[in-house]
């Protein structure tokens, strides 16, 4: 049955399938990586092909760059804190209600001013009072101080980093969050560190706000997700963003949400105002909600603002994140829209996800939904390839994948979800070369056995029309109408007793290669050679429905090509050459016949053993092509055929109707048309026993035609036939004794 042939494939199919959704699911550590990094390369194709490249800048947030104008015009960084300071008092004065700070101050700057008076101080020991006076007022030079008293009275979040090594910590913390459910955070999975490197006690002091900007990469060193809370020695701290965002809403408390996932407790999401929550991962990390390219947010120069050169308004009502983009500065990161990203605007778009509360995030189901997903599809495409053509099966995967691919999108750009993409596309990308290759392997492998099977038997062009489809043929036996060709040489012994056997064997060599061209020509198929005599036959092994059409089309090329061969072998001193060619049509058996020993593909039948009577007929009516009545009933109206006789041949007792073909009937002359239809009144006459009215239609024949064997065979036979009177019951027939 054709399914059992599919069977192979499809438990080939079912292997990978069971293959990749291990694949998805195992955490054995290696394949764990490799399954992550290929989704996270498919995250970055889909945020960039969905990602609006002209959209707006969001001018809810500023972004005042330390870039490389302002250390051209203000000197190389780090700058005093003194012009931080009026920095700040700048921001503040142009409506800045937060101002978040993306730098940190972990060192104290030097006061030059205490340096000179300590240098001058055994100078000036006589002079107490001027010394006290002095000394009172060195704080005023202290930039550190300075710095102090401008974060004192504004809305100030300053930056820090936390380290996964336990080194020496450096500077203040702040204060962490106040959360009414600590003590069950504290027992997440959310990332713990281990020392942290924040600012100087009197700028903490004076700011009383910071959040960390310590942005953790992926494997590949990209930037996709961030912490947006960290444990410290119990305690929960905010990063940067949160905390911005924490004061520009004026919330007094972050609630954060966790939930049990087996024997491990997860945080879920964090919110700031009610009805809103950012959802994170177990670790508490949110993927960054990317608005855009570079600059999707305005950015001002930071010696601009120093300057006062800016348009009034750029800051009224906004965030301001301070930050720099210079290449000395080291904060340029590698993000999944291109490799050089000021981390800034990282978190310049977490805030602004934080405001629109839009962050995409990837559901706790989402392991198991592409699962299941995997598992349909896989099951979908295993089943129905095998089934289709390789034309068809490279269409079905093309629409599997862009399903996929569109829900996959559908659930990015609507519903925020991060479901992974790039596994279920390889596994049906996988499946579908793998059935492709299987199919090819097995095509290739059939067709070759094709061609061994059946290329010396068939031409060419039927073998590669029968590789289309390898499994509709065989050599297992079947029974069906075809046509069968005999041909052989006239008077071949005594032909071959004028050769050597070597000259014998070049001369069938050259008679039988144009012989056989012209057989596959008109998609014939050679059944064997014996001795002079060669065997064909039509409808076998690829089906034919006008067989008959092509074997007496063979037959009359035949009979042409060995016309031109005589020349050949007339100019060469070669004995002259004619054939005689006999065909019937009818219900045969083949398939390969024989011994263990030895085998052919071949046909059997009364039919067959007909047209082999046929081809020796040829000789006894003087023509060089017979046919069967089965056979012109096929090629009536295409050709115009000669009535021969009406025989019992040697071996069967039922009489047959012969004919010869003349020509394609529309080549047919008048002559040739008027001289059946006379044949044709002579054996009326001839069969309803008007010897003398038959006798006239041969004389006539004689005289417009000319002399013919077959008329004097008939002028023979009236002449027994009137001393010999065959009865009332006569047929017409005549019986042949020899083959």
């Amino acid at each position: 049955m054709w399914w059992q042939k599919k069977l192979k494939p499809i438990a080939l199919g079912l292997s990978l399938l069971a293959l990749f959704l291990w694949f998805e699911i195992t955490d054995v550590e290696e394949l764990a990586n490799v399954r992550q990094r290929l989704e996270l390369l498919a995250y970055d194709v889909r945020l960039r092909l969905t990602m609006d490249t002209d959209v707006k800048q969001d001018k809810r947030i500023t972004i005042v760059d330390i870039d490389e104008k302002s250390l051209r015009e203000e000197g190389r960084w780090p700058w005093s804190r003194s012009k931080m300071a009026s920095l700040l008092e700048n921001l503040h004065k142009a409506g800045a209600v937060v101002i978040a700070i993306d730098v940190i101050f972990s060192e104290a700057e030097r006061n030059e001013a205490r340096q000179i008076f300590e240098q001058l101080r055994p100078e000036l020991s006589a002079e107490t009072g001027l010394l006290t006076r002095l000394e009172q007022r060195l704080d005023e030079f202290d930039s550190d101080q300075r710095f102090a008293r401008s974060l004192h009275d504004k809305d100030v979040v300053l930056g820090y980093i936390f380290h996964r090594e336990s080194i020496e910590p450096v500077g203040l913390l702040p204060r962490p969050l106040q959360l009414d459910n600590k003590k069950q955070i504290l027992n997440t999975t959310m990332l713990s560190m281990g020392s942290y490197t924040a600012n100087l006690p009197v700028l903490q002091k004076a700011a009383r706000y910071a959040g960390f900007f310590s942005i953790g990469t992926d494997p590949d060193g990209i930037i996709r997700r961030v912490p947006l809370v960290i444990r410290y020695k119990n305690e929960i701290y905010p990063s940067l963003a949160l905390e911005t965002v924490r004061l520009f809403q004026l919330v007094d408390k972050v609630q954060i949400f966790t939930e049990r996932i087996g024997s491990a407790e997860n945080i879920t999401g964090i919110s700031l105002l009610p009805g809103q929550i950012i959802r994170t991962d177990g670790e508490g990390r949110a993927i960054i909600p990317f608005r855009g390219p570079f600059k999707s947010f305005p950015y001002i120069s930071a010696t601009d603002v120093l300057n006062n050169n800016y348009a009034p308004g750029t800051f009224e009502n906004t965030i301001v994140l301070v930050g720099t983009t210079a290449e000395g500065l080291f904060d340029l990161r590698a993000v999944p829209m291109q490799s050089v990203y000021p981390g800034v605007e990282v978190h310049a778009n977490l805030i602004a996800g934080m405001l629109d509360n839009r962050f995409p995030v990837e559901p706790p189901w989402a392991r198991g939904a592409n699962f299941i997903l995997m598992l349909f599809s896989g099951i979908v495409v295993v089943m129905v390839l095998p089934m289709i053509s390789p034309l068809l099966q490279i269409v079905v995967t093309l629409l599997i994948s862009i399903c996929l691919l569109s829900f996959n999108v559908w659930l990015w750009t609507v519903q925020g979800y991060v479901v992974a993409v790039a596994i279920p596309l390889l596994m049906i990308f996988t499946l579908a070369m793998a059935n492709l290759g299987y199919g090819f392997l097995f095509e290739a492998k059939a067709r070759r056995f094709l061609k061994h099977m059946f290329g010396q038997y068939v031409p060419p062009e039927l073998v590669e029309v029968m590789s289309d489809n390898p499994s509709g043929y065989g050599f297992e036996g079947d029974t069906r109408e075809m046509s069968v060709l005999f041909a052989d040489i006239v008077g071949f012994t005594t032909l071959s007793e004028q050769l050597s056997a070597a000259e014998v064997k070049r001369f069938l060599n050259r008679f039988f290669t144009p012989m056989t061209a012209v057989i596959f020509k008109h998609r014939g198929t050679i059944d064997k050679y014996v001795g002079d005599m060669v065997m064909a036959f039509w409808g076998a092994p690829l089906t034919d429905p006008e067989h008959a059409l092509h074997a007496v089309d063979a037959a009359l090329n035949m009979i042409t090509t060995t016309e031109k061969l005589k020349l050949e072998f007339a100019r060469e001193g070669l004995p002259n050459i004619d054939i005689c060619v006999g065909i019937n049509t009818g219900m045969m058996n083949v398939g390969d016949m024989g011994s263990e020993y030895r085998r052919a593909y071949t046909v059997l039948g009364d039919a067959v053993n007909l047209a082999s009577r046929l081809e020796a007929s040829s000789r006894y009516y003087g023509v060089s092509l017979v046919i069967g009545q089965n056979t012109y009933q096929a090629i009536k109206g295409r050709y115009l055929c000669r009535t021969l006789d009406l025989v019992k041949v040697k071996g069967k007792q039922e009489p047959v109707w012969v004919y010869e073909p003349i020509c394609p009937l529309e080549r047919a002359d008048t002559a040739s048309r008027e001289e059946v239809e006379a044949i044709d009144a002579m054996l009326e006459c001839y069969r309803s026993q008007q010897w003398n009215e038959a006798l006239a239609h041969i004389d006539a024949l004689i005289t417009r035609h000319g002399e013919c064997k077959l008329y004097h065979i008939y002028r023979d036979r009236i002449t027994f036939l009137e001393n010999n009177p065959p009865g009332q019951d006569w047929d017409g027939s005549f019986e042949r004794r020899s083959k």
